[in-house]
């Protein structure tokens, strides 16, 4: 829960992948390991002081998956690093999915973009289904916080937004562009935030969907940004 993430600064990652990954590049962070006794073979020497041998029953019990995975950490959360605002970024409005959460942080990691700025009203980027769809690219992407609009204020970006209402998306356009803003699932970008916004774009499609999922749009604009 995000209150006990919260009060505790802690997260869980489960799976083994995501978790070696852990292990490799933050094995600092790292506050217990536990796994079942066959998976103790893929824990490195100087952390298996921190390992809890479980069963099944147990695995079953503190899983969120419906079929449990075998190696879980707890891992200590970092202090966000700061934000550079010579580096081009992403701007999240009240995304509530965690499943598209998680895939534009691993689609941001693909095409090389590390910074991601999230309103106060976005899916913690700690829950466990974030986690899981970013199949491990939150340990390289530097995701902050921030009440948007002050922020927005006190800098001068060029900011693309994606709307339903924009003008059909041209790469040109985007390459002047500092940031990216996307909008929540079912509202799009909020009204207060579309000021900031000075190129707003669309996605032209050509069938019958009223509307692009917003992590595949978001694939869309950094596909085109990054060419």
């Amino acid at each position: 829960m995000k209150k006990n993430r919260d009060k505790e600064q802690c997260f869980v990652v489960e799976g083994e992948k995501i978790v070696l990954e852990c292990i490799k590049h933050i094995p600092e962070k790292i506050e217990i390991i536990a796994c079942l006794k066959e998976q103790i073979g893929l824990i490195p020497p100087d952390l298996k002081f921190k390992c809890l041998i479980l069963t099944n029953k147990d695995l079953e019990r503190i899983s969120n998956q419906k079929s449990p995975n075998k190696l879980f950490v707890v891992i200590k959360k970092s202090t966000p690093n700061h934000f550079n605002p010579n580096l081009n970024f992403l701007i999240l409005d009240n995304i509530q999915d965690p499943g598209n959460m998680g895939t534009i942080i691993r689609t941001a990691d693909w095409f090389g973009i590390h910074q991601i700025i999230c309103s106060k009203n976005c899916v913690d980027v700690y829950n466990s289904k974030v986690l899981q769809s970013s199949m491990g690219s939150f340990l390289r992407i530097t995701i902050i916080y921030k009440e948007l609009i002050p922020f927005l204020e006190e800098s001068k970006f060029n900011i693309t937004g994606a709307f339903l209402h924009g003008t059909p998306l041209e790469k040109e356009k985007l390459k002047n562009s500092n940031a990216i803003m996307l909008g929540n699932e079912g509202h799009g970008i909020s009204r207060e935030l579309e000021k900031f916004c000075n190129q707003p774009v669309k996605i032209k499609g050509h069938g019958g969907a009223e509307s692009l999922n917003v992590s595949s749009a978001a694939s869309i604009l950094m596909y085109e940004w990054t060419k």
